[in-house]
């Protein structure tokens, strides 16, 4: 039996043939695999981009306190606790759990380097360094709760699913390094409240979303599982790429564009660039010993190291976890747990500062440390049921906590605001949360009220319809 040729596709119309014609330029992003990472060449959604004005900073790590480290505790000293030890203060709060009376903080606070900044005991080394620090003591935020705080400071939002400020950053910025993740989050242990919403990329065509990496690991194949292939050599893995690419192209031609092909299509990339310089990147013994002394062999001087050598590697934005969950939610014992957490990460922060001071990137390196919110002035009762029947804790407060930002243009040796004098709300120069974006922003050359993204009708942004710049925290 003949069987006739089918003909069915061989007569194309215009639009027919421009579609299929344009699947080509998918073939395009492959081409991209092959090239040095310097090269100007470099398309693709992470090809570094220019911002629209001139920069002071080109990158950022966000060394995150999941949980909410308390203000009266760490960088906002408040005198006045002492006075109100155990009885009522003289302010209406209203707070998630029902708390107490006046709860002094259990540690002193010493005035640090030239500027003379109060830094509480628990940070001995970080406030030697306080003179690249610019502190802002009246930080404020709007729900007393993990979820939405969470969201709020990682993703401009306390409700709706939006990108993360990382995406963000990514989306317009791209990176300086195809062979790694624009956008890597390092958190150890398992995964914080709200797990991979705090590093979406939402809306967002998903390259711009962060990269999860379990920094409690050691071994760099357990740290990124499946970074060595073990059955095909790099030449096989490109061949197999290759035919890939043919195969989704011949699918594409059939479908509208799908965000989720292309996003899978860059992640099969991705990986195959991550084989050639991962390795190397997250082999601490590649660093000197004197430099591996001063974060120190612990995990969060681990993941300190590794996140200035990703930076130092051109990843855009790298954000710090203290772990998994919330460590630093003291509902009860924060003398013992604060204590204990600013010992874990106090000498690796100040590690860090230094590092990328005398490295000559600090300059243009933003350095934000902090949490979702910080905790009250008063005591949280036993009977609220979340402190396991002690009176020694502190309970969530979105209204005024502390952070601080060090490095890419910010004013070092400076406090900005203050809070009221018991420390529960921001009282002078308040500072919203969608305020330090705009201002973080603005120092990677972007007015944040045009940095959008166009979905579901609207243009969308970090700071939503708000958010004014700081210029007081501008050097």
């Amino acid at each position: 039996m003949r069987h006739h040729p089918v003909v069915s596709g061989a007569g194309l119309n215009r639009r027919e043939l421009l579609k299929q014609s344009g699947m080509g330029f998918g073939s395009l992003a492959l081409g991209a695999l092959f090239t040095n990472t310097a090269s100007a060449g470099v398309q693709g959604p992470l090809a570094p981009h220019a911002p629209p004005f001139a920069p002071k900073a080109k990158r950022i790590i966000h060394l995150f306190m999941n949980g909410g480290p308390s203000q009266v505790d760490t960088f906002d000293p408040k005198p006045m606790l002492d006075k109100y030890a155990g009885k009522p203060i003289p302010l209406h709060m209203q707070t998630e759990r029902r708390t107490g009376a006046g709860f002094p903080s259990p540690f002193k606070f010493i005035q640090q380097g030239k500027s003379g900044i109060a830094v509480s005991e628990i940070f001995p080394e970080v406030g030697k360094c306080v003179d690249d620090l610019c502190v802002i003591r009246s930080m404020m935020s709007e729900i007393p709760n993990h979820e939405p705080s969470l969201m709020m400071m990682n993703c401009g939002d306390v409700r709706q699913l939006r990108p993360s400020f990382g995406s963000w950053v990514t989306y317009g910025l791209g990176s300086e390094n195809q062979n790694l993740p624009g956008y890597v989050v390092l958190c150890p242990n398992g995964m914080p409240t709200e797990g991979a919403k705090n590093w979406r990329s939402a809306f967002l065509p998903g390259s711009y979303q962060g990269t999860r990496i379990d920094t409690a690991q050691t071994e760099v194949d357990k740290l990124i599982e499946n970074i060595r292939n073990p059955t095909a050599s790099l030449d096989q893995q490109q061949r197999q790429l290759s035919l890939l690419d043919k195969l989704n192209a011949r699918f594409a031609q059939t479908r509208a564009e799908d965000a989720v092909m292309e996003t899978r299509v860059q992640s099969f990339e991705l990986a195959y660039r991550m084989q050639m310089e991962a390795a190397d990147v997250f082999d601490l013994n590649k660093e000197p010993a004197n430099i591996r002394e001063m974060y120190g062999d612990t995990l969060q001087g681990r993941q300190m190291l590794i996140a200035r050598r990703l930076l130092e590697k051109g990843v855009r934005f790298v954000q710090v976890w203290h772990g998994a969950g919330q460590p630093w939610d003291s509902h009860t014992e924060i003398a013992k747990e604060h204590r204990k957490l600013a010992n874990e990460c106090d000498k690796p922060i100040a590690a860090l500062l230094r590092d990328l001071k005398q490295r000559g990137m600090l300059e243009d390196t933003l350095v934000i440390w902090g949490g979702e919110f910080g905790r009250t002035p008063t005591v949280e009762l036993a009977e609220a049921g979340a402190n396991s029947g002690t009176v020694s804790g502190r309970d969530h407060n979105p209204y005024g906590f502390s952070m601080w930002v060090a490095g890419g243009g910010f004013k070092g040796g400076h406090v900005h605001g203050a809070t009221d004098d018991f420390g529960f709300a921001a009282a002078e120069n308040k500072v919203h949360v969608h305020d330090l974006h705009a201002t973080l922003l603005y120092q990677l050359g972007f007015d944040h009220t045009k940095l959008t993204y166009r979905y579901a009708g609207r243009d969308f942004r970090l700071t939503d319809v708000a958010g004014t710049v700081v210029k007081e925290l501008l050097a």
